[in-house]
């Protein structure tokens, strides 16, 4: 264990943000936390960073934070840069500084070995290169070369000063430093937001392969089934710990919800049962005995709590359009798209019902085609055709930073002036803007209700083609589950841009990936393009691979060492593991464990998982003699 919150309550303003946190992190944890909008997910990350502290509650429970040794914690607020005059290559290798500091080590100990050929000054240079290649001294340079490069940096921006990026691409250097320097405990808030697909996908493999742990929040599922092994919800201020990753956790949830309520109804049944008992026989003589034992059973009873209320609130809205529009709605051929110069050139064809997602890399004019498409930026060639009666709904993800000092519901009847408030009222409260909430003003919104504002009044006119540029973005998964679901059912045409590929893959038919080779066209869907993806040349792994280093010196006495130092590890691992397998069959054996059958699933889901541990490390254990 490196960290370890217990019975944790954090306050702002007064006010329990999280009301009872148990989290626990590993050497090699890879956690997700999850869990709606405004629960507290970022909260826990400064808690865990050091920016929040506990407050202390009176409880029987103690609570306390925990952390062993000199763990390094990082975090991406707490990046900052030391000399805005380095360039972007010099900022990203000064994470490397503990390994160019050992190379410098290594260079002069393999020169005084040269000269001297001393057993000590041998034995000294091997050490140095063992640490070395230990801390991936051979391969760290093509990791952040490929780093650069999948974060969309060009050869030319590498030699460019730290002070000449925008804030945007500062924030991407700083969170690309964070991840190469690879602090023991790495907290990564929403990482993929703003990343296109293939940056997120090399984000992926660096997580998977990361040999320390990590704690993201993300709304992004694709991204959690990916890189979580275990899954942390808050739900109403508490944690809830599930082993496995997003869709795992799913299932598990619902199953704990199932049994929870399965077993309060069960017990409200016998407490009813004993309670009946006790009222009848209480004053008969020759039951009172029978009715004292049902007092005592009653009064020793651990209650089950019935589950807590879950909060399932979602946005909804008829998107039934009011004219269905004719068979060809878009034609696109030949349109030139950019600013000053040309960026991409497209060609596209969308009849009636046609589901379209953009993907592709920054930069590359995603949302300057969906500009161009809608008239907020001028064509520089080509043709735009669009069919009779085609009515746009455009969503631009801009509108989540719409600003005015205008209530909710002022702001949606400017918009629809005809409405009575009442009418208003109702159309705001099917995207969760409810009582005295439309009274609030525009700028006091977070940025998923500025984009259910703005989702609303689009809806409203119930268009036949709808555009979306990254209307995801600022949700969380209930409220992307709930959009899906209606983009699912709509009966018009759909274009949009998304970086979320389960998002991509849930709504799109078809899918145009802008490429700085030019524009590709899908026809059937996501699923084509991932089939693309995988017989192209695999080079998402390429940083992560480390070559076989031939060691320029070593010996038989040292390799006896190295195997004797691997047989105790593995000793020690197998020891630790039968220890917890003794307790946790300790535990199961508890009479008050005996009748809690969600602490009994959890110590049966986890002996399983040490037992399977255990094995795999004793087969380990005997290849050491073999």
């Amino acid at each position: 264990m490196q960290y370890k919150i217990q019975n944790g309550v954090v306050e702002l303003s007064g006010q329990p943000i999280l009301k009872q946190i148990d989290f626990e992190i590993n050497d090699n944890s890879k956690i997700a936390v999850v869990g709606r909008n405004g629960c507290g997910k970022t909260t826990l990350l400064k808690l865990i960073s050091g920016e929040y502290s506990i407050v202390k509650k009176d409880s029987d429970k103690e609570s306390f934070i925990a952390v062993s040794g000199n763990v390094s914690i990082g975090f991406l607020s707490q990046m900052t840069f030391e000399d805005d005059n380095r360039t972007l290559l010099e900022e990203v290798r000064s994470a490397y500084r503990e390994i160019l500091d050992l190379k410098e080590k290594v260079y002069i100990a393999e020169n005084k070995m040269r000269e001297s050929g001393d057993e000590n000054d041998i034995k000294e240079y091997t050490n140095l290169l063992d640490t070395l290649t230990n801390l991936g001294g051979f391969y760290f340079e093509k990791e952040y070369e490929a780093a650069i490069k999948k974060f969309g940096f060009s050869e030319e921006e590498k030699h460019r000063k730290l002070y000449e990026f925008s804030g945007g691409q500062r924030t991407k250097i700083a969170f690309l430093k964070l991840l190469l320097s690879k602090p023991d405990i790495l907290l990564l808030d929403e990482p993929t937001n703003h990343l296109d697909i293939e940056s997120v996908q090399w984000l992926e493999e660096y997580l998977k392969n990361y040999k320390k742990a990590f704690v993201v929040v993300s709304h992004d599922r694709m991204f959690l089934d990916n890189v979580a092994t275990t899954v942390y919800e808050i739900e109403n201020g508490k944690t809830h710990k599930y082993v496995g990753n997003y869709t795992r956790f799913a299932e598990l949830k619902k199953e704990r919800r199932a049994l929870q309520l399965k077993e309060y109804e069960a017990q409200q049944k016998e407490i009813e049962r004993l309670e009946d008992l006790v009222d009848r026989f209480r004053y008969k003589a020759t039951k009172a005995a029978m009715a004292q034992s049902k007092i005592k059973q009653l009064e020793k009873m651990e209650l089950v709590d019935a589950p807590e209320r879950e909060d399932l609130s979602v946005f909804h809205f008829d998107l039934t359009p009011i004219d269905i529009g004719v068979k060809d709605v878009l034609s696109v051929k030949d349109l030139k798209i950019g600013y000053d110069s040309v960026l991409s050139t497209v060609s596209l064809e969308m009849k009636r019902g046609d589901k379209v997602g953009i993907i592709g890399g920054n930069g590359l004019g995603k949302s300057t085609f969906i500009k161009t498409l809608v008239g907020e930026t001028t064509k520089l060639g080509g043709e735009i055709k669009f069919g009779p009666r085609v009515s746009v709904g455009y969503f631009d993800q801009q509108m989540a930073q719409y600003s005015t000092i205008d209530t909710i519901l002022d702001d949606y009847m400017k918009a629809y002036p005809a409405l009575t408030p009442f009418e208003a009222r109702c159309d705001l409260g099917a995207f969760l803007f409810t009582g005295e909430d439309v009274f609030k003003t525009v700028n006091m919104l977070s940025g998923g209700e500025r984009v259910r504002l703005a989702l609303c009044k689009i809806f409203k006119k119930r268009p036949n083609f709808l555009i979306l540029d990254e209307p995801t973005n600022h949700m969380d998964i209930a409220s992307k589950e709930a959009l899906e679901e209606m983009l699912q059912n709509f009966e018009g045409t759909l274009l949009f841009v998304s970086h979320d590929r389960y998002f991509i893959k849930e709504i799109s038919n078809s899918l145009l990936n802008f490429t700085e080779n030019g524009v590709e066209f899908y026809g059937y869907g996501y699923q084509q393009y991932l089939e693309k993806q995988k017989t192209a040349k695999p080079v998402l792994n390429d940083a992560l691979q480390k070559p076989k280093e031939k060691k320029a010196y070593t010996t038989p006495l040292k390799e006896k060492a190295k195997k004797e130092k691997a047989i105790k590890k593995c000793e020690e691992k197998i020891a630790k593991l039968e220890e917890e397998l003794a307790l946790i069959e300790s535990e199961l054996s508890k009479e008050e464990n005996i009748s809690n059958y969600v602490k009994l699933g959890e110590l049966n889901t986890r002996q399983a998982e040490i037992e399977e541990e255990l094995l795999i490390t004793m087969e380990e254990w005997e290849n050491l003699f073999g």
